[in-house]
């Protein structure tokens, strides 16, 4: 079944929702629709909409942007399992989420958060496949669970979970935390099937994923970006400094004032990143900030 758009997003921004089926669910992605390569761009325990505020800046620089929703997670169908949330079964899934929308190898692709630790898992299980890899604010190495996120492991009861969730969508939202985004991006869980899914991520995060993705990387010569929210509280900067340092072709870019989500914090100065580094034609090497 091919893709097909569902809906606007809002009267704040050109992108628009579509759908795909993917192994007889259905796959929601945010995109602007027009001709451009394309970049996928992957979430981790938030949902497509922490992409929402580049996407327009991303089409405006000739990209198509691709932000889909993990099965299960913010407007798609299915639902994870422990087994299915893993990183590695999530990359596989994200190949065949690629292939439905007739997206050849190699993509370009951005993660943020745990969705940056697929992007790697990519890149590092076949680099051919990717042209092109930007982690903003992402897990590496062994950053993660964060333990607020790892708490949710044991049972909790919709009301906690809800509450524990507008606690961090508050702090990693820092000064763009209104109450219509704070809602907004607490959405999707009001929502049983969601929760489970949510709970699915995190009871199989493990932070062996990145570690045993570090002798690929090494080796890698695909070009990586890494643009970061400097005030992130559990994703330090520090990791990002490491990971410029040891990877080669890495560059970081540092967002001031930023915290988990700077595409909320600094819109403009994410997109702009992104767009620069993955309509470039060619990456310089070595690493360093810009």
């Amino acid at each position: 079944m091919g893709a097909r758009t569902v809906c606007s997003m809002s009267d704040m921004t050109g992108a628009r929702r579509a759908e795909v089926r993917v192994g007889g669910e259905t796959a929601s992605y945010l995109t602007v629709e027009r001709d451009g390569p394309p970049v996928l761009l992957l979430h981790g325990t938030y949902w497509s909409r922490v992409w929402l505020p580049v996407l327009d800046r991303l089409a405006a620089a000739g990209l198509r942007p691709v932000a889909v929703d993990f099965p299960g997670f913010g407007r798609s169908g299915g639902e994870l399992t422990p087994e299915t949330a893993t990183v590695p079964a999530l990359a596989e899934w994200v190949r065949r989420f690629a292939a439905a929308l007739g997206i050849a190898a190699p993509i370009a692709v951005a993660g943020h958060d745990i969705g940056g630790a697929v992007a790697q898992h990519l890149l590092a299980d076949a680099e051919r496949e990717v042209s092109r890899l930007a982690l903003v604010n992402s897990v590496a190495y062994d950053s993660w669970p964060a333990p607020h996120v790892a708490r949710l492991r044991e049972p909790v009861t919709a009301d906690d979970f809800l509450a524990a969730r507008r606690r961090a969508v508050t702090r990693d939202l820092a000064d763009a935390a209104t109450e219509r985004r704070i809602t907004d991006y607490l959405s999707p869980w009001t929502d049983p099937r969601p929760r489970r899914s949510w709970l699915a991520m995190v009871r199989a995060a493990d932070s062996r994923y990145t570690l045993d993705l570090l002798p690929a990387l090494r080796r890698s010569t695909t070009p990586k970006l890494l643009v970061w929210g400097e005030d992130d509280a559990f994703e330090k900067v520090e990791y990002a400094e490491r990971f410029a340092a040891e990877i080669p072709r890495t560059t970081l870019h540092r967002i001031p004032r930023a915290a988990h989500i700077p595409t909320e914090n600094a819109p403009d100065r994410v997109a702009d990143a992104l767009a620069d580094f993955f309509t470039a034609a060619t990456q310089a090497d070595g690493a360093g900030d810009r």
